[in-house]
């Protein structure tokens, strides 16, 4: 007798197994587990933050290395397109929309000749737009004061003397380095 009822209470198992998967089917099971659990996303940060106070610190004439002292470093500086700089800024967060912003710099005698590109956000909109779920409390105001803005303009002036009379800073490929050979020498 146990060995008919072993096959029986197979069969009873797997009919059973498949009632309740069809059921599972006609649920919206998916969308009730989705408002609760979330996998986790990284968040992406590529590129320059360029906030609306730096770029209204830009002046037509400055220097390469005033715009790098402003901007950072640029994201893109291509050897076809020596006076173009684009500074381009990416950020996809957990709770956050994605948020992409591009500047583009253009040079004419080492010189800032125009800049184009996205509105750029204060930096305390950008702030408030990241939404990570924790509290940060109160943005700070960001303001200089008139002697650190003195101080800042003297070694600005003193950078741009200085840049005036070295040659360009253009990017450059690293050089070759010397590699070992890949296969040993035949004895």
């Amino acid at each position: 007798m146990p060995h008919i009822r072993h096959p029986i209470a197979r069969a009873l198992f797997l009919l059973l197994v498949s009632c309740a998967l069809a059921a599972c089917g006609s649920l919206d099971v998916s969308r009730n587990i989705a408002g609760i659990v979330t996998p986790y996303r990284l968040e992406i940060l590529q590129g320059n933050f360029i906030s609306k106070e730096q770029v209204e610190v830009l002046k037509k004439g400055m220097s390469r290395a005033q715009v790098v002292d402003t901007l950072g470093t640029p994201l893109v500086a291509s050897v076809f397109h020596l006076d173009r700089w684009d500074y381009v800024f990416v950020f996809r967060g957990q709770k956050s929309e994605p948020q992409s912003r591009k500047l583009t710099v253009f040079f004419s005698n080492n010189q800032l000749d125009r800049f184009e590109g996205d509105a750029m956000p204060s930096e305390a909109e950008f702030v408030a737009k990241l939404d990570s779920g924790r509290s940060l409390g109160k943005v700070p105001q960001l303001q200089a004061t008139p002697e650190a803005l003195d101080k800042f303009s003297a070694a600005a002036a003193r950078k741009s003397a200085a840049a005036a009379t070295a040659p360009a800073a253009v990017p450059t490929p690293a050089a070759a380095a010397s590699y070992p050979p890949l296969e040993l020498p035949a004895r």
